[in-house]
Order: structure tokens, then sequence, then C-alpha cells
């Protein structure tokens, strides 16, 4: 009697909009590649070591729910940020872990994440390349943030690109629409740490009949709070109404987050990362009590990440691309690696799966070059403009029942 096959699959770090069309693309590809059980992971790799895990066929019984699955937003199976330890820290976690993948005769661990997650998957291929564990781990990236290396671009990222875009436009009608012989400066405050891809594409805004934000920045450069008042004065003297987008990690000189200035940023997790919260509101109370103007700042907070009724068609297609192709992969006997997404072509764009070592990858941020910028450091270039564009093609419709949009939700019970 054939050995059956099993493949596990775990989502982890902060969800988007399309990180269950990637799992979607991993169970489907998984059932045609003639694996026996694949198996979903609750709450990622924490879950795991708890030996809490679901067979997904409860949970997806046609093409109907896979479809469905692409178009519902969040982590379907749970997500979670933890950190596992280095191997030579506590062997033991590690031990528990190929118990339960011994006990489930996994042959193939597939894990949907950012930077982090990555981590993860390298720290236990190389552990089981150490102990001679035939079991193949496999990453699948997904962060709305973009700043995973050596992949083009991240799924997840064109919906939140998509949505914050079309956000930037809405804030800005409805700003016009309240200045009569009043000024008013709105600071929009987008996620991103260290990378500004996300608050780049508020740029996206600028079209024919929108001027979009007015000023731009991120954290890849130094910010100067004396110049940014200089130049938002400068910029009332010709508009009533001024539009700031702003990344959550911009930092002072000093290194300080601009949100520290206001005492925020005191939670650490179990990765050291700050919470960052509290940028937008900071600059725009220093603008109105410098300025003397009204100001309000707007957050989009977790609405970027979880917008799928405004997902791109692109982004869900390459989500579930990638997803399939670590399957792909480690059938064929990769280990060690995380698909990444290829740009093949900009007209027509184009795009294609290709494979990486994880440890090129694990650690590593991609931030927005330097030449991207403009050279005040506050709006991006064409350059940006022309490489985001693309990835916000296309739509995604949800099923709407009673006006609303359905999806799928785990049932354990």
């Amino acid at each position: 009697m054939a050995k059956k096959r099993n493949i596990i699959v775990g989502q982890s770090g902060g969800p988007t909009s399309v990180i269950n069309s990637s799992l979607a693309g991993v169970y489907k590809t998984a059932k045609e590649r003639g694996f026996h059980k694949v198996y979903g992971m609750l709450h990622g790799i924490q879950g795991l070591l708890d030996e809490k895990y679901v067979d997904l066929s409860t949970q997806i019984h046609n093409d109907m729910d896979v479809e469905l699955l692409k178009r519902t937003p969040s982590a379907f199976l749970g997500s979670c940020r933890y950190k596992l330890p280095e191997i030579h820290e506590n062997p033991e976690i590690y031990d528990t872990i190929f118990k339960i993948l011994d006990k489930l005769s996994i042959d193939a661990f597939i894990y949907i994440g950012g930077n982090d997650s990555m981590d993860t998957i390298k720290k236990l291929s190389d552990y089981a390349i150490i102990k001679g564990h035939s079991q193949k781990f496999l990453g699948v990236p997904k962060t709305i943030d973009n700043d995973l290396a050596l992949t083009d671009h991240t799924p997840g990222f064109g919906s939140a690109a998509k949505y914050i875009a079309t956000s930037t436009k809405e804030v800005i009608r409805d700003a016009l629409g309240l200045t009569y012989n009043k000024e008013m400066i709105t600071v929009i405050e987008v996620m991103g740490r260290n990378a500004g891809w996300l608050t780049g594409a508020t740029a996206l805004a600028r079209t024919e009949e929108c001027d979009g934000p007015d000023l731009i920045y991120l954290p890849e450069v130094a910010f100067d709070i004396d110049k940014f008042e200089k130049k938002v004065r400068e910029l009332l003297k010709k508009k009533i109404s001024i539009v700031i987008a702003v990344s959550e990690g911009i930092k002072l000189a000093d290194g300080r987050y601009v949100c520290e200035l206001s005492g925020g940023a005191d939670y650490v997790d179990a990765f050291g990362h700050k919470q960052l919260q509290g940028t937008a509101a900071y600059l725009a109370s220093f603008l109105g009590a410098e300025i003397g103007c009204k100001t309000r700042s707007i957050e989009f907070s977790t609405l970027q990440r979880s917008a799928s009724h405004m997902a791109s068609r692109v982004d869900v297609d390459e989500a579930f691309m990638v997803g399939g192709a670590a399957v792909k992969a480690a059938d064929e006997g990769d280990t060690g690696k995380m698909v990444v997404i290829d740009r093949v072509s900009d007209d027509p764009y184009m795009s294609a799966a290709g494979i990486y070592d994880v440890h090129r990858i694990a650690n590593n941020e991609k931030l927005v070059p330097r030449s991207w910028m403009n050279k005040e450091g506050n709006y991006v270039t064409d350059e940006f403009i022309n490489y985001i564009e693309p990835l916000i093609r296309g739509d995604y419709q949800p099923f709407m029942v009673n006006g609303l949009p359905q999806h799928l939700v785990l049932r354990t019970k």
C-alpha cells in the first residue's frame, strides 16, 4: 500500500485581503497533485505547537468554496506572531514540532507570511537537514508592506495600494467640499514601519480629475519637522486644502519615531517591533497649533489590509499562483525556499512564479530606492508610480448576499 502523503499549511503575521487566495492555491494544487490530506495549522506555528490543526477538506467542499475563500479577507486559519528560538537555544521545541509533523505523516510544510515567517521556514528547514528529517519547507510571500527581498512585489500589496489610492482620492474630495474661505490640512497615516511602499501608493490618487496628495513622507528618509512646517506654510499660500500622506514609521534624524513625540510606541511585540500609532494625529495637532488653521488626521489602519471588496484581480490571481507554486516546488523536492513573483513584462503586464533560497530573504527588508523619491524627500517619482500601477488593475467582485459580501468561515465544531 502506497504511503499517504500529507501537507500542512499555516498563516502568520498581519493578514491581507488576498492571503486566503494563497491558501486556496495551496489546497487546490495539493489535491490536484495527489496529496492525501491538506491540514491547516490554527494560528500558525504557535497553534501547531499546541496541536491545533484542521483537515481542510472539512472546510472546503467544492470549487465554489475555493472561489469564496479567494474572496475572504483576514487569515482564514488564524494567524500568530510567534518567534521560534534559535535552534541551539531550545532544540526541544523543534523536536516537538517534528514529532507532530511525523504523527500527521507530513511531507511538506507551507507557511504563508512575511519576513518573520520566512525566518520560521529557514529555521525549520535547517533543523530538518541537521537531523535528517525528510519534510520539505516552503515559504509563500505575504505582506502588504512589500518589503520582502528578491521578489518583485508581494501578494497583498497591490490590493492594499488600490484601497489606499482610492481612499486618498475620496479623502481629497471630502476635504475640498469642506473648505470655503477656510484653510484645512488633512494628514493621512498609512502603514509602513521601515518601508514606504504603501504610503507611496497614495500618489496613484493623482489622476486627470484629482491632484493627489500634496506631500508624501516615507520612512526611508529622515523627517525634519521644521522643514515640514515650512513646506506646508508655502503650500497654504497657493491652495486652501492641503492633504499630506505619512508613513506610520517616519523617524527624526536622531532615530525617534515621530509618533513617540506624543508618547506613543510603548508596546513591543515578540520580534522587538514597537507598535506605531498616532503619527498623523501628532502632526495634525502640531500644524494646528503652529499655523492656527483647522486640521484633521485620518488613519487607514487595518482597513488597508482587510478591504477584500477593493482587491486587485492581479493581486488575487498572483496570490493563488504563488500558493500553488509552493506545493509544486515541495512536491518536486525543493526545501528551504520561498516562492517569488518575477515581473516578466510591463506592457502588457505579465508575471511568473520563481523560487529562491529563503536564507537570502529572511530578515532582509526591501526598501523604496532613494532614487524613487524626489530630492526633497517629500514625494515619489514617476518610476515608483510606473512600478506600482499594474499591480492594482482589475477587480475581483465579492459574492454578494443581501447587499453584503459573503465570506468563507472556519467551522471547527
